[in-house]
């Protein structure tokens, strides 16, 4: 097969920031046509968001690639009735402003679903489209701490913690994929598209793993523990001679035992104290300390080398800059050159999914401000060049 999985749909990005985009580039990714529609002269916010490169934000570089990019005046009457028309062309839209936004735009899901009854409409928003919070504006890090997440994050005798990457937008992100892509499906039986409703709040309540059963049946709390696993031991990130630090997870008794041979501790074996999974965990810190001393006298690479010969799962705590030079990286092609108009060249992490037959590639720069406005109008809507230069004259574009 050639082409990507999804070649031939197309897909409106009215959406900012990161789950949103993020949602739009993997369908780009996977072969989608994406046009992101920004605001005229300046574009989406984030492109002023640091760090920048080449006059533009590592945010917009890191989330629109495969992507043609089309400013459109969302405020101005005109600017509304050209995104209905391109709404009739489009098989996706991707937006996530705050519920009621579109439809104060006369862009809402009824709207545009009377228009192209075939339209998937993906709407990403903070709390979702209904309920009592629904209007309240909402980040990563705000989804964190009212979901729980960001309570049971840290150190045991430290504060909450947010995660230190936007792991709430990524997996939002996922989600409304994940529900564009099952819409596709259903389309495809039905003749009729749908609206997909993805929250910030929902995904991250989804990843609560068995915090809230066990609150709710056991009266159980899920308290933060820093970098040790909370259900087997030992599972750590300990110190090494070095100066750095490893994740090891011996939790379990097959693992344990090999841990306890691959290291030479097989007193532990022998100890009652470390009999069984139980025992290990209500003696954490004496079990602990016995690993500690064992990984300060030997380098990151060295113990990371030794147990996965043990299969004991391990890894050294690496830097981001460790990550070029990582066999595995570049092995499986996870970082790619992403072209910028001005910048160059700008290593990226690459799409995750890898299909056997449709290959996921990249094949659109990120783009810059209005950068396709005369090919998307013409491609999408047949405006020839007049009709283009007095949409500009009228500061819609």
């Amino acid at each position: 097969m050639t082409g990507g999985a999804l070649e031939g749909l197309k897909v409106l990005d009215v959406s900012r920031f990161v789950a949103g985009p993020f949602c739009a580039m993997m369908l780009g990714d996977l072969g989608a046509e994406v046009v992101k529609v920004e605001k005229p002269g300046t574009g989406e916010d984030i492109r002023r968001v640091p760090p920048r490169l080449g006059g533009d934000s590592l945010f917009v570089m890191a989330f629109n690639r495969n992507k043609r990019s089309l400013t459109l005046d969302l405020r101005h009457p005109r600017g509304q009735e050209v995104l209905r028309a391109l709404a009739t062309r489009a098989d996706i839209l991707v937006e996530n402003f705050r519920p009621g936004v579109m439809e104060a735009m006369g862009c809402g899901w009824d709207v545009l679903s009377a228009l192209n009854e075939r339209l998937i409409m993906a709407r990403i928003s903070g709390y979702g489209q209904d309920g009592p919070y629904a209007d309240r504006p909402t980040f990563d890090a705000i989804a964190q701490a009212a979901s729980g997440m960001m309570e049971m994050t840290g150190a045991a005798d430290g504060p909450p913690t947010m995660a230190g990457t936007t792991v709430i937008d990524h997996t939002t992100g996922l989600h409304a994929t994940v529900g564009v892509l099952a819409a596709l499906e259903a389309r495809r039986r039905t003749g009729r598209g749908q609206m997909v409703d993805a929250a910030l709040f929902d995904s991250a309540l989804s990843m609560m793993m068995t915090a809230i059963p066990a609150q709710a049946m056991l009266g159980q709390g899920t308290p933060r523990s820093g970098n040790r696993d909370r259900y087997g031991a030992p599972s750590n990130a300990f110190p090494t001679a070095d100066g750095g630090y490893v994740q090891i997870m011996a939790g379990g008794d097959p693992r344990f035992a090999r841990f306890a041979k691959a290291t030479g501790l097989d007193a532990l074996l022998d100890d009652p104290r470390f009999a069984d999974s139980d025992l290990r965990l209500a003696n954490v810190e004496a079990l602990e300390a016995v690993v500690t001393e064992w990984t300060r006298a030997h380098g990151g690479e060295e113990i990371e080398a030794l147990l996965a010969e043990a299969q004991v799962p391990c890894s050294k705590v690496r830097t981001v800059a460790e990550l070029f030079d990582h066999p595995q990286v570049r092995h499986r092609g996870r970082i790619l050159d992403v072209v910028h108009p001005v910048a160059g060249k700008v290593p990226m992490q690459s799409a995750v999914a890898r299909l056997s037959d449709t290959v996921a590639d990249l094949d659109h720069a990120v783009p810059t401000v209005g950068q396709h406005n005369v090919e998307v109008l013409g491609d999408w809507l047949g405006y020839d060049a007049d009709q283009v230069a007095a949409l500009a004259a009228e500061g819609v574009l």
